[in-house]
């Protein structure tokens, strides 16, 4: 069984897999965005940055949920954004690999920033886009840059580091929703705890990415071997 999962994890196409972690991990934080928009009711969002969570629905004074709307109302803003986080969530599972999938990805996501579904997603959505523009390509430029001899190491590597990047961007997420982290009790000390998780996470999916290419640079030169050897 172990074997098992092992060979499946070298034949995966490891930028695909973690373009759709980010998708759904964002697409559902736009869900989270629009529920509690939502939850403000039919009032006037009196300009263009808002609180996502309302003082009603708080769990922690700090507990805002910034973003920005082009949509003058909450409950307007809220629709949207569920539906186009929900939206982001099925294109990100099933239209990837379609023809114009990368372009409707971004979409999507400019849409989702524009319609109130949160501010801090960009920096995870255009890296996730840049990459996910890849998929399937030559990669002459990696083949050039990344030495053969870390390629089964960052094979091995990539799924770590998606693993790390999901759990640091949760555990930041709830930080800013509730406040919780422990240990913790000062709301500054939590602030900047959960943006150091924000930007880890960032990071680490950047790396998750960079070792992704490598898997996929390792992955396509086994499969030339092994058509070599049959010839």
């Amino acid at each position: 069984m172990y074997a098992q999962k092992k060979t499946v994890l070298k034949n995966v196409d490891a930028l695909h897999v973690i373009t759709i972690v980010v998708g759904v991990i964002f697409g559902f934080s736009g869900i989270n965005h629009g529920f509690f928009e939502f939850l403000q009711g039919n009032a006037p969002t009196e300009g263009l940055l808002i609180h996502a969570i309302g003082e009603a629905q708080r769990f922690w004074p700090e507990g805002t949920e910034d973003a920005f709307t082009i949509i003058p109302n909450f409950m307007i803003s809220g629709i949207l954004s569920m539906a186009l986080g929900s939206l982001i969530i099925a294109w990100s599972l099933r239209g990837l690999r379609t023809p114009h999938g990368r372009t409707v990805f971004i979409s999507l996501f400019i849409l989702l920033f524009l319609f109130g579904g949160g501010i801090g997603q960009i920096v995870f959505f255009i890296p996730a886009w840049a990459f996910a523009t890849r998929m399937g390509k030559p990669l002459a430029w990696w083949n050039r840059v990344l030495p053969r001899a870390i390629r089964p190491f960052l094979s091995r590597a990539w799924i770590i580091l998606l693993i790390g990047a999901t759990v640091f961007i949760l555990v930041g997420v709830e930080m800013a929703v509730f406040g919780y982290f422990p240990g913790l009790t000062e709301t500054e000390r939590i602030q900047n705890t959960a943006m150091r998780f924000v930007i880890a996470s960032a990071l680490l999916y950047a790396a998750a990415y960079i070792a992704g290419i490598g898997h996929e640079l390792y992955r396509r030169e086994k499969i030339s071997k092994g058509e070599e050897r049959h010839v």
